[in-house]
């Protein structure tokens, strides 16, 4: 290999370096950064509050089953920064999922984190969709991991005559949650009818028959 040649890769791999180095996640100033849920600043995260706990680093929320006598039959418990206020610039949350048989946590997305579940109890049928439209999917049984790329569509329902749960991971400390049809049927205002009706080739009476299911029960 000539000397020119080289110093080009070497230039090129600099350089692939210092982008990745420049885009990551600064790191941190201090030991811990707790959150202070009651401040009205508005930064990227949360501001710090002066006084701290062992009880800010600390969640029960997981230890027992959540109800899943609601529509969809089950149930996420978050432990994110929100019930943790400790994980604040920490990058990392968990969350559980219960489900009755039939159970499903309908098609979202997390806009700001990877997931990676584990199965406490029971058998899924989990999967995601990439940006070609190409599901992947899977049943996982107790023991077993499935992961869901950042911001991809996925699902899991429980298919089995027996309860299920997982218990999931996150690489931030606030994914955040947009489930796919409360975004487009329940919005705040609502989407324009003419929007759904083109875009499902449907009429618009479906289209309200399909909003009237999402309106917040009174």
């Amino acid at each position: 290999m000539a000397t020119n040649d080289f110093g080009l890769i070497i230039g090129m791999m600099m350089a692939i370096f210092m982008a990745s180095f420049v885009s990551a996640d600064p790191d941190l100033l201090q030991d811990v950064c707790v959150a202070d849920l009651t401040s009205g600043v508005k930064v990227n995260g949360f501001t710090c509050k002066a006084n701290i706990s062992a009880d800010d680093f600390f969640f029960a929320g997981l230890a027992k089953p959540g109800l899943t006598n609601n529509t969809f039959g089950a149930t996420v418990t978050a432990a994110s920064v929100q019930q943790i206020a400790g994980l604040n610039t920490l990058g990392v949350s968990m969350a559980r999922i219960d489900y009755a048989p039939g159970g499903i946590n309908p098609p979202h997305t997390h806009p700001r984190a990877t997931e990676i579940v584990f199965v406490l109890e029971g058998e899924l049928d989990v999967g995601f969709i990439t940006t070609e439209n190409k599901l992947f999917s899977k049943t996982i049984k107790k023991g077993e991991i499935f992961t869901f790329p950042r911001g991809l569509i996925h699902f899991q329902i429980n298919n089995g005559k027996v309860p299920a749960a997982v218990i999931a991971g996150f690489n931030s400390q606030l994914p955040g949650t947009q489930r796919v049809a409360n975004a487009l049927f329940a919005s705040s205002p609502t989407v324009e009818d003419v929007v759904l009706t083109k875009t499902f080739q449907i009429g618009t009476k479906e289209i309200e028959k399909i909003k009237s299911k999402f309106a917040p029960k009174k």
